[in-house]
């Protein structure tokens, strides 16, 4: 039997969002930081819904919250 998967407005909406910028990320090669506010933001999604049990909530606040650390260890100047 086939699952159904409900997905409210604003999931739908997030998950549109996240696809246009990928999409607009495409016309040109990513920078360093780019990629690091990348990395940093599917690491922290990991992280956060493993540490939750999957919830929702966490796993986007591990997401932002990998991504700002992806930005910060790759700025102009930043140590290695």
């Amino acid at each position: 039997m086939m699952k159904v998967i409900k997905m409210s407005a604003l999931a739908l909406a997030a998950q549109l969002a996240v696809v246009a910028v990928a999409l607009a990320a495409c016309s040109s090669p990513p920078t360093r930081q780019e990629i690091g506010i990348a990395s940093g933001a599917v690491v922290g999604g990991v992280v956060g819904s493993v540490m939750t049990g999957g919830s929702t909530i966490g796993t986007a606040a591990g997401a932002a919250g990998g991504a700002l650390v992806g930005r910060e260890l790759t700025k102009n100047g930043s140590k290695k």
